[in-house]
């Protein structure tokens, strides 16, 4: 990619002498004469690896170009001008995502030596995104390892569905990597600092899984020495992996029905109501549509689960990838 250079400046004389100063690092300038003309180009004109831009315009301010630069191009570096400098704007300007920030009257020799280093900045960020890009290409991501049609579709869904706050519901075959997917999910999500907890419903009683998932207070029942926060309180903030689900007693499915529709739990043996903040992801190998034929699923509870579906496929559905495990 040839480096290219922004300069957005509604001072037209300033922005051509920007220009010149530049000419001897080999770039190729374009000039913007407004902020909003700014905006205009990094939306619909060629990648820049440099914009550097005034930060008072007429009509659109310099913190429009910057957010207006990096979400076309994580890579490009902002430079601001201004001839209104104090700290505080600095300080902002460079929290937004600013490299550098100089006063006008701007000393040329500084210029060309920060816009160097910027452009350095530039291809360094380039290469490592397309590094990390090409090795999600090879590996997956959180752990799921394949270059097959199947697996890029899937992370291609995995990247789009993360940062929603969707219910999801991961339909596999056992030893598919149901939990992978779902902690692939997680950590691609807003929630990835927030705990990611577990809970294989197969096997459980109904008794057990209600104290598992909504917590029980002392005394609830027999064993039930002290009172202990259920899964769902210790995923407040966070993703419930609910692998199994299929397996879940009907009057269990009801009530944790109510907890997604309610945001709110309440613990065996308790009538205190807590809320909860927790995206739930649930895991089945089974036919959940033959189950709700059969009434052992709520048709309610599977259409509150089902927001976004995923399928995880089998090893022998992806040949391609055995290689590569």
């Amino acid at each position: 990619m040839s480096k290219r250079v922004l300069i957005v400046d509604d001072d037209e004389g300033h922005g051509e002498v920007v220009s010149e100063a530049l000419q001897s690092l080999g770039l190729e300038a374009f000039i913007a004469d407004s902020g909003e003309e700014g905006v205009r180009q990094l939306r619909e004109g060629p990648q820049f690896s440099v914009v550097l831009t005034d930060l008072v315009m007429n009509d659109v301010d310099g913190f429009a170009v910057l957010r207006a630069a990096l979400q076309r191009d994580p890579a490009t570096r902002v430079l601001m001008l201004t001839g209104h400098g104090n700290r505080e704007v600095a300080v902002e300007a460079m929290r937004e995502g600013a490299l550098y920030y100089l006063e006008k009257p701007v000393d040329l020799d500084e210029l060309r030596t920060k816009v160097e280093k910027a452009l350095d900045a530039s291809e360094r960020e380039r290469e490592y995104l397309d590094l990390k890009r090409d090795m999600t290409r090879v590996l997956g991501i959180g752990g799921i390892v394949g270059r097959s049609q199947e697996i890029v579709r899937l992370t291609e869904l995995i990247n789009q569905v993360a940062p929603t706050q969707a219910a999801l519901l991961i339909l596999g075959e056992s030893g598919t990597g149901k939990e992978l997917v779902a902690r692939a999910v997680h950590n691609q999500s807003s929630r990835a600092a927030r705990p990611f907890v577990a809970l294989n419903c197969g096997g459980l009683s109904e008794g057990t899984i209600e104290s598992e998932l909504f917590g029980h207070v002392k005394g609830a029942f027999t064993g039930a020495i002290s009172d202990r926060e259920g899964k769902f309180e210790y995923a407040h903030g966070g993703t419930l992996f609910l692998d199994e689900v299929a397996e879940m007693a009907l009057h269990t499915q009801v009530k944790l029905l109510r907890v997604l529709e309610d945001r709110q739990v309440v613990a065996v043996g308790s009538n205190k109501p807590r809320s909860v903040d927790v995206r739930v992801f649930a895991a089945t190998h089974q036919d959940l549509e033959k189950k709700i034929e059969a009434g052992a699923f709520r048709e309610d509870l599977y259409y509150r689960l089902k927001v976004v579906t995923l399928r995880v496929p089998p090893l022998r559905e992806r040949r391609q990838d055995i290689p590569l495990l």
